[in-house]
């Protein structure tokens, strides 16, 4: 079976690679002309684990290809998916631009009945509109070929997305017929083998799980947020309370993880394009709105904390930052609580020093030498006023606090994802400031 993605980017990528590591011919598709000659060579522009590997193994069997031109490979595959960016735009709507020029160029090349897949993430009755584009095209240049519609959107984890594709909770499929839905069985055939669960339904129902599924994940980290806000005002530890709750079966324990808010490419531009499209058909998502003015403030709170701890005279501090990603075990900085922090800090007349495994260089890339980049974790701890924890990788989990103590000046350790225990530090005189608990030491 042949396919095209149009689009290399984290979503294209991952998928091309995973569909050809089943057997699938896929061609990668993507205008940037230096970006495609870098995948030729091997090089890959995200950082995912296993990715690389997969990549080229399946370059090296001669299932995956790469082109700057979808009229060139057309002819020869029987689907097309569009995985190409759709960013929120100034007013929190998803730009649909890249979607619709993929509709266009398809419009303008097919030539035999060929399904179209959206899986990038779109608000719903994006699918009219992509119609509407790819009819216009085939009825200027005096084609009528048949093709179909189908939604397939993408609920990869990022540090993971290998494993979610090979392995999903469920595939969602938006589709109009069913010679639609044969041909997308037939490609995910390979899949069912592990017994997941492939789930049709009409396109704008494909179109809405995708932003219910994130909204709901979103929801649950704030709600926990303001739980643990509350409990260090009452004097309660948020870590009982999450356990408790999440002991109840209606209820689980997954994404009730307190901190420092969620960041990413998905849940914010997610979150912000269903309250638009609420908005543009008279149904306000009060509870979603609330959802992001929650994580936007919960953003800040690791800087309030610090704040706090020198009586609102951060000047000349000298802060230590492990981590910088929005989540472990990738170098994504789009909308990261780190951001947030490092700003307020700098803003203050704070001296920042950070360290992530990965992320520097996408630091460098945003903010510049605003910061000061240190090569390993406990050398962003010299002399150090305080430490912020923004990302729990594993090296920060277990940390020396023998070394920590030693390295730093200060007592103080702001944990903004809860991952440390005030026991382990209390041999060291250390304090630890952590979300929704009490200060201990």
């Amino acid at each position: 079976m042949n396919v095209a993605i149009v689009g290399t980017g984290y979503v294209g990528l991952v998928s091309g690679a995973c569909f050809s590591e089943v057997g699938v011919d896929v061609t990668c598709v993507d205008i940037d002309h230096d970006k495609i000659e870098r995948l030729r060579r091997g090089e890959i522009p995200i950082y995912e684990p296993g990715l690389a590997e997969l990549v080229g193994r399946n370059v090296a069997a001669g299932r995956l290809h790469f082109s700057t031109s979808l009229a060139e490979v057309i002819d020869s595959v029987e689907i097309v998916f569009c995985a190409v960016g759709t960013p929120a735009d100034e007013d929190g709507s998803a730009d649909l631009r890249h979607v619709l020029a993929v509709a266009r160029d398809f419009g303008s090349c097919i030539n035999g009945y060929t399904l179209f897949v959206t899986k990038s993430t779109v608000p719903v009755g994006t699918s009219k509109l992509v119609r509407a584009e790819i009819e216009a095209c085939m009825a200027a240049r005096g084609c009528d070929v048949p093709f179909e519609l189908a939604s397939n959107p993408e609920f990869l984890k990022e540090g993971a997305a290998i494993k979610d594709f090979m392995s999903p909770d469920r595939v969602v499929i938006g589709i109009e017929s069913e010679r639609g839905r044969k041909l997308m069985e037939r490609l995910y055939r390979p899949f069912l083998l592990n017994n997941f669960r492939v789930m049709f339904m009409d396109l704008p129902s494909a179109e809405m799980t995708k932003y219910a599924a994130n909204a709901m994940l979103a929801t649950r980290i704030s709600f926990i947020n303001e739980i643990a806000n509350l409990c260090e005002r009452v004097g309660a530890d948020v870590n009982c309370v999450r356990t408790a709750i999440g002991a109840d079966v209606r209820i689980g324990g997954k994404f009730l993880y307190p901190g420092c808010g969620y960041g990413g490419s998905c849940f914010p531009k997610d979150v912000r394009a269903l309250i638009h499209t609420g908005e543009e058909h008279g149904c306000p998502m009060k509870v979603i709105r609330a959802v992001e003015e929650v994580n936007e403030r919960q953003k800040t709170i690791v800087f309030e904390k610090l704040k706090a701890i020198f009586d609102g005279k951060l000047a000349g501090r000298r802060i230590a930052v492990w981590g910088l990603a929005f989540k472990p075990e990738t170098d994504d900085m789009r909308c990261a609580p780190s951001l947030e922090v490092i700003a307020g800090l700098i803003k203050e007349g704070a001296e920042v020093v950070v360290y992530d495994p990965v992320a520097a260089q996408e630091c460098r890339r945003r903010i510049g030498d605003a910061v000061v980049y240190a090569t390993d974790m406990y050398e962003a701890l010299v002399d150090a006023d305080a430490l912020a924890l923004l990302t729990e990788w594993k090296q920060f989990r277990l940390p020396s606090w023998a070394v920590v103590a030693k390295t730093m000046r200060g007592r103080d350790i702001v944990d903004g994802r809860n991952i440390y225990q005030a026991s382990d530090m209390a041999p060291y005189s250390l304090r630890l400031h952590s979300i929704g608990r009490p200060v201990q030491g």
